[in-house]
Order: C-alpha cells, then structure tokens, then sequence
C-alpha cells in the first residue's frame, strides 16, 4: 500500500511539474516573439539579442519537459534507482542553453561596438514592449520558482533560473534604451554585453545545483537523519548515516545499534519502524537502508562491509 501510495503521489508531481512547463512554455514564445521582431524592425541590437535569449527559455522549457518524461519513469532493472537523475540531466542541458544564449548575445554585442554600427531606434512602443515583457518574466519566474520548491524540483527551479536571467537581460535593454534616448547609442551594445555576464552567473548557478546532485552530495543534515533515527525506542546508538539523490527523492543509509540479546525478528522491526520515523520527518526521503548492530561492537560496520559476521561482545 506504501508504494503504490508512493508511486501515484510520483505521478501527480510529474504531472504537476509538466502542467508548471506548457503554461511557462506558452508565455516564454509570446514574449520572445514580441521582443525578436520588435527588435528586428527597431534595429536594437539589444531587444533582438533579448528575443533570441527567451527563445532559447523557450527551447528549454521544451528540454525540461522531455526530461521530465524521462525522469517519471518507473524502476526497471537497467535502473534499479528510477530515472529520477534524468530531471538533472535536463536542467544540465539547460545551463547548456544558458551558455549559448551569453554567446549569442555577447557576440553581436562585440560586433556592434568594434564596427560602430549603432541601429537602435528608440520610441515610446519600445519602452512599452520591454516594461511588458519584463512583468511577464517577473511573474513566470516568482511562480516557476515556487512551484518548483513546492514539488522539489531541480527542472523547474533550473527553468526559473533562466527566466529570471531573461528579465535581468530586460532590464539591461531598458537601461540601453534610454541611454540611446539620451544620445550614448553605444549603450545599446554595451548594455547588451553587462546582460551577457548575468547569464553566464546564472548558469554557473545552474551547473552548481546540477553537479551537486550528480556528484552524490549529501543532501540532508546526518545528524538531523540521526535524531530522527534515534526518537525510535530500543535504538541506543546511530551512526554512518549518508544521503544522496535529487532534491525531490533522497536516498538514505545508516547504522543503528541495539541490544545485542534482541532478537532478529525484533531488530527487523525496529529496522522498518526507524525507516519509518526518517521518512515521515523528511518527506522526500524515499527509501531507507538500516543496517543493525549490536551495541558496542564498534567493528561491526566494518566487518559487515568485509563479509564477515559481527561478534558479540
């Protein structure tokens, strides 16, 4: 009954996680489109390069969904584990993107200044086409970012990241924008460039969280897992506890000693009731190894590991 409540609560945060995706998706292609061709018939080097980087939030909101798919799947045999790390191979590819959205926007930004070719034309429509977009990036970003803290999800928080960078690169056209206005229409290009070092901050950001999962990092407090652990009677000691996986689905190891006259069928469940506590003190713990020892054999773990049978004290 556990798992099949486990298995659907996974199936409805998926779904929830792609209904978050389309909706950001929908709102990502209506802001790029209006700012690319605003651009491209204003001349603002600027505005264009910010359509071509929300076309990219675009793109990946497409890569989390399909991520997302790949990460929902059931345990199989090739991957006992899940599929779970596909979410943060995903929210990889989007840093990716992140990177040659830098790459475009810096790189005409460059082209702009060493040619000295200023094209920008500013009027009160561009002002208004900007400020628009921007509370619309604002407001993807503050519900991308819930959502994904809500359902612990590295996509979607990843995602929020890159929109947010998308409204950093706003502000910086607008800023250009009214330097134009005031007669510095290098400012274009070199606001362009400013926005350019926010994106690769933001995808630094997003590599950091990736890697951290990926690298097996421990992902919560041992000495919260063991208080936990230990709230269970009968349990006089824990230790060797570590935890890995993704935000949303953390594994967990530890060791627990007992007294060494209980029995085994005690022992296993006082096992299953510690898993218990662990999992209802930290909801995205999905699984709990309990490895037991009896008190005060100290060389127990050790043995264990070896293949031999832990002596009585």
């Amino acid at each position: 009954m556990g798992e099949e409540a486990a298995a659907h609560g996974k199936e409805n945060r998926s779904a929830a996680v792609e209904r978050v995706l389309w909706i950001v998706l929908l709102l990502n292609m209506a802001v790029a489109a209006a700012k690319f061709f605003f651009g491209l018939a204003s001349g603002s080097t600027s505005m264009r390069a910010d359509g071509i980087h929300s076309f990219f939030d675009g793109f990946g909101n497409v890569v989390g969904i399909i991520a997302l798919a790949m990460a929902s799947r059931p345990a199989d045999k090739s991957h006992p584990y899940g599929h779970a790390k596909f979410e943060t191979y995903g929210s990889l590819v989007i840093g990716v993107l992140l990177l040659a959205a830098a790459f475009e926007v810096g790189s005409t930004a460059v082209q702009k200044l060493v040619t000295g070719n200023y094209t920008a034309q500013v009027s009160v429509l561009s002002f208004v086409v900007m400020v628009g977009t921007l509370a619309v990036n604002i407001a993807v970003t503050c519900y991308e970012r819930n959502r994904g803290k809500r359902y612990r999800s590295e996509i979607l928080v990843a995602d929020a990241s890159h929109t947010l960078s998308d409204a950093f690169v706003s502000l910086g056209v607008i800023a250009g924008l009214v330097l134009v206005k005031l007669g510095f229409p290098a400012a274009d290009p070199v606001m362009a460039l400013v926005v350019t070092a926010a994106i690769l901050a933001t995808a630094f950001g997003v590599f950091r969280t990736a890697l951290r999962t990926l690298s097996d990092h421990s992902r919560i407090s041992s000495d919260a897992i063991a208080r936990a652990a230990s709230s269970v009677a009968d349990v006089s000691n824990v230790h060797q506890v570590r935890t890995r996986g993704t935000e949303g689905e953390v594994y967990c190891d530890l060791h627990i000693e007992v007294d060494p006259d209980m029995t085994v069928f005690r022992a296993h469940a006082l096992a299953e009731e510690v898993e218990a506590a662990v999992k209802r003190e930290f909801p995205s713990v999905i699984e709990v190894l309990v490895h037991v020892e009896p008190l005060g054999d100290e060389g127990a773990g050790e043995r264990a590991i070896e293949g031999e049978s832990p002596r009585r004290p």
